[in-house]
């Protein structure tokens, strides 16, 4: 891959990060690849957010500071998707080849985005791709956060621009990280979170735990798989598996009363022809019970 086909830019969404904030900046400047932009999206932060990313932007003209209203309270889900556009918007750079998106609490090595593009260099199938992402512990410690490795982390979202058109961008409601993988995989991508120990990504914040609590960030949780279109039998799946991370036992039982919650009262589904069977048939297969529809070749070793 040329250096001109490495050309990227990552957007964040932030809002009150000031305690996070300044690792995820150190760990852009720090790349051996760097950005071609890297835009920072103040989404109504009331701390020192904003006067941290002005300051990084004064020392390195490739970050970008830009001021979104405050809307009163972090909106999760379609608010944080809402943010992400407001920051495309923003984008000055004419082309890039790939396009990412980035939490403002997670930190990681300086070789994580030149050790992501040896990747897509290997495999020109491989549409979307992260690391693998890791709770610090107050004690100092890891722990891996679950996903599946066919899913691109969350906080780390990082795509083929091409990829990124083809799956539609990231839908403006809860649980669109997990849509857009399975909208990759329907339009002939591979997607994944690599195991290498140069893309170790480090979390600073417990996934999930939503601007409320934990607990109404597991039913959110639960909701947004029931919007996305999970079959019943795999939701309970993810719950007895949810039930073995923290908070354990309540944590797995809230993702379960999030979806029936959604089921009872009829609430709005993610719509998209064929995506619902697709969905259906790669959570069967995870089950043992079926096969995905979407064959692709296998990755080059």
């Amino acid at each position: 891959m040329t250096e001109q086909g490495r050309r990227y830019v990552i957007v964040s969404p932030v809002r009150d990060e000031e305690k996070y904030l300044p690792r995820t900046i150190e760990s852009m400047i720090n790349q051996t690849v760097r950005a071609t932009q890297y835009v920072l999206i103040d989404d109504g932060s009331t701390d020192r957010t904003a006067e941290i990313i002005k300051e990084a932007a004064k020392n390195h003209p490739w970050i970008r500071y830009v001021k979104r209203p405050d809307r009163g309270v972090r909106k999760v889900g379609p608010g944080v998707v809402e943010a992400f556009y407001d920051g495309m918007a923003a984008i000055t750079a004419p082309e890039y080849d790939f396009i990412g998106k980035m939490d403002g609490d997670l930190s990681f090595g300086p070789r994580y985005f030149e050790t992501l593009f040896e990747k897509f260099e290997k495999d020109p199938l491989l549409g979307g791709a992260s690391g693998k992402i890791y709770l610090v512990l107050d004690d100092g410690g890891l722990a891996e956060e679950r996903h599946a490795d066919e899913m691109v982390v969350g906080g780390m979202q990082f795509y083929r621009t091409k990829c990124f058109q083809d799956m539609g961008g990231f839908v403006r409601q809860v649980m669109w990280d997990g849509i857009a993988f399975h909208r990759c995989r329907m339009a002939g991508w591979r997607t994944g979170s690599l195991p290498d120990k140069e893309l170790m990504i480090y979390d600073h914040r417990i996934i999930g735990s939503s601007h409320k609590s934990i607990y109404h960030g597991r039913i959110r949780w639960g909701w947004g798989q029931y919007f996305m279109g999970t079959h019943p039998l795999y939701i309970l799946a993810v719950g007895l598996y949810r039930m073995l991370e923290r908070p354990f036992v309540t944590g797995g039982l809230l993702i379960i009363f999030g979806y029936f919650k959604g089921m009872l009262t009829r609430s709005e589904r993610y719509e998209y022809p064929g995506f619902r069977r697709s969905l259906h048939a790669w959570q069967f297969e995870r089950l043992g019970l079926g096969s995905r529809l979407e064959k692709l070749p296998p990755p080059p070793q």
